[in-house]
């Protein structure tokens, strides 16, 4: 598994991980073509991930911060033709059209993230601080999901997943540190949630899939939806 170091973009970033890049815009759309390059059954398109939760002074939680990094045949496809100066090296403002792109399309999936406490659904307002870069050709994209109002959760269970229902993107958090607490009350515990293996019989359903069918038969559904990548949280 690749892992994800720590960034040093900007005075207004606070993740602490490694700048990287990536393009989801085409994983991101309903009904896409398969990408050459990629795995030719569901899932399509696989992602490692890291989150940071942020709180403010009041232990509130005010923002949700992802870090995905692509595998390497949809980062290979992903930026074709995006070197505009033809020097070798993508840039942040050669990507930044392509990053606005990407974030207009994920809102469409409630961006992949699901925040609940207690039993209410978090809202997440309109992401402002998001950008893609390149790291030895594998794509990464960094966005701050802020939450629609700072969210009280002491003495409430808590649930972050970061994962595609219909399991055309493959979500897994990397080993080290995967949800990171900036600014939570010492005591808050956390248990990462991994999904596991498919079966072999399920395996084979998913890759008699389409490549251009998105949607998935219900009874595959209630199971990738097992398949679900998170974290549960509990602060005292």
């Amino acid at each position: 598994m690749m892992q994800i170091g720590a960034t040093t973009r900007g005075t207004t970033n606070r993740c602490r991980f490694t700048p990287g890049l990536a393009v989801l815009a085409a994983a991101a759309a309903a009904g896409l073509a398969a990408v050459p390059g990629t795995a030719s059954a569901h899932p399509h398109v696989f992602v490692e991930a890291k989150a940071e939760m942020v709180f403010d002074a009041d232990g509130k939680v005010t923002a949700v911060r992802n870090i995905w990094r692509f595998d390497d045949g949809y980062s290979a496809f992903a930026s074709q033709g995006l070197d505009a100066n033809g020097d070798g090296v993508l840039s942040a403002e050669e990507l930044q059209p392509l990053a606005k792109v990407n974030m207009e399309s994920l809102a469409d999936f409630d961006y992949f993230t699901f925040l609940t406490a207690g039993d209410k659904a978090v809202e997440f307002a309109t992401p402002s601080e998001y950008w893609l870069q390149s790291d030895d050709g594998l794509l990464t994209l960094y966005f701050t999901l802020p939450l629609e109002t700072a969210y009280e959760i002491r003495s409430l269970p808590v649930d972050l997943d970061v994962y595609d229902p219909t399991f055309y993107v493959a979500f897994r958090f990397v080993a080290d540190d995967p949800l990171v607490l900036d600014g939570a009350h010492a005591d808050c515990k956390v248990e990462v949630r991994r999904p596991g293996e498919l079966d072999p019989m399920t395996a084979t359903a998913l890759a008699a899939i389409p490549a251009d069918q998105r949607e998935i038969p219900p009874d595959l559904a209630m199971v990738t939806q097992d398949l679900n990548n998170g974290a549960s949280l509990a602060c005292p």
